[in-house]
């Protein structure tokens, strides 16, 4: 018999132990190292049984570029959340076309604003309203709240973005008539949200684990995956982000309730 060359003639006693701790260590981390690679990242532990969370839906932006919004709806996806705007001033190139062909194909559809930290609240609140047409059924405006750029280095004072946030979350509930849903990243969500807006459905990021809200309280929507692969959409993005509604069908189709 052959032995690999690391296991044939090893040190005795202690300094033959810390050598093979350090073999094993190394294998170990090498491993480690292999499954970081494959994934993309650390593996995710976060697959949400379809009997706990039945109702699934994207959201997408310019990045998914040309949809087919009818082939979304026969893999199992019930909503949609569509990008319409950012900060002050950009709207999303494709979101007329997404907002008119999701509604038709019978999807749920709804649109997110892209908080900017660099202008007010009431500019972002009036980009949003030029751009998304309200109809009967839409779901929630969301305001998608999460560190960008140097801003994750250097993240503006809670109080300085509490301020605009209010400013453009009262701004859309007037116009709508019904309360915006707030989307986080878990950093986000410590940093600004935690212990406050209690009155707002969270929509939480968490692509890793099942989400735990820091302050306790429960999600309504939960962005389980970047990394989701459906037929149906052709941009240079290859992924497409997966989403649960955290209740029955029976209450996502009365959903909202205020």
């Amino acid at each position: 018999m052959k032995l690999f060359p690391a296991f044939r003639r090893q040190p005795h006693g202690a300094a033959g132990r810390i050598a093979g701790a350090c073999l094993f260590a190394g294998i170990v981390l090498a491993a480690a190292a292999a499954v970081v690679l494959l994934n993309d990242g650390p593996p995710r532990l976060n697959a949400p049984s379809r009997n706990r969370y039945p109702v699934r839906g994207v959201d997408v932006s310019v990045y998914q570029e040309n949809i087919d919004w009818q082939a979304l709806t026969e893999q199992g996806i019930s909503f949609a959340f569509i990008k319409a705007t950012e900060g002050s001033g950009s709207q999303d190139p494709n979101f007329r076309r997404n907002w008119q062909q999701a509604r038709q194909s019978g999807l749920r559809a709804g649109a997110y604003h892209f908080f900017s930290f660099e202008s007010g609240g009431d500019t972002q609140a009036e980009n949003f309203i030029r751009a998304v047409e309200p109809f009967d059924g839409m779901l929630p405006p969301v305001v998608d709240v999460e560190l960008y750029g140097s801003k994750k280095l250097h993240p503006p004072a809670r109080e300085e973005v509490t301020g605009q946030l209010t400013l453009l979350l009262k701004r859309l509930e007037e116009h709508y008539d019904m309360r915006p849903v707030l989307y986080a990243t878990g950093s986000a969500y410590g940093r600004y949200l935690a212990g406050d807006y209690e009155e707002y459905d969270i929509w939480i990021r968490n692509v890793y684990f099942t989400p735990r809200l820091k302050d306790g309280r429960d999600w309504t929507f939960w962005q389980y995956t970047d990394r989701g692969q459906l037929d149906g959409y052709a941009g240079e993005e290859p992924y497409i982000d997966l989403n649960v509604f955290n209740g029955t069908e029976e209450e996502f189709a009365a959903y909202p309730e205020n």
